[in-house]
């Protein structure tokens, strides 16, 4: 296909803006729910460990939708300022941060919820292979196949 620079940065960024639009209203429906749990009648009886990781998940889904909302926002601020490659890159790194941040956020909540249920050895029996399945699906593996195809890290 051939296609001038222009172009390839608008079809690069319009794929990036896409796959965050598959992401950002699972972040906020978490983010949402996870700010009504402290007002639960259970979450009285929540331990100290509990709430720990309840802030480490309340903190690190908040930073996921900063990463995956900026974006869009920068978007709007560099429009028709000549910006479009530097966003580009911009946004995919902030993909990434909010992958990571939205990964600590999804193990941490299924730490809280069952420990909360079970206890704290049914809870990390389950949340450390959670945590190795998301590091090695959304991280490891691809990062894996971009150094074997292009002989670099990152993008």
């Amino acid at each position: 296909m051939d296609e001038t620079s222009k172009e390839r940065l608008d079809r690069e960024l319009n794929e990036l803006m896409q796959g965050l639009r598959v992401a950002i209203p699972g972040v906020q429906f978490m983010f949402a729910f996870l700010l009504t749990v402290p007002f639960a009648q259970g979450f009285a009886r929540v331990s100290e460990f509990q709430k720990d990781v309840f802030l480490v998940a309340l903190i690190s889904t908040l930073l996921s939708s900063i990463f995956f909302i900026a974006p869009a926002v920068q978007h709007r601020l560099l429009f028709r300022g000549h910006a479009k490659d530097v966003l580009l890159h911009r946004s995919n790194r902030y993909g990434i941060a909010g992958a990571i941040a939205l990964s600590v956020a999804l193990t941490s909540a299924v730490l809280l919820v069952v420990d909360y249920l079970f206890g704290r050895t049914w809870a990390l029996s389950v949340a450390i292979p959670l945590a190795a399945l998301i590091t090695w699906v959304w991280l490891l593996q691809p990062l894996i196949t971009r150094v074997r195809r292009n002989g670099d890290l990152l993008p």
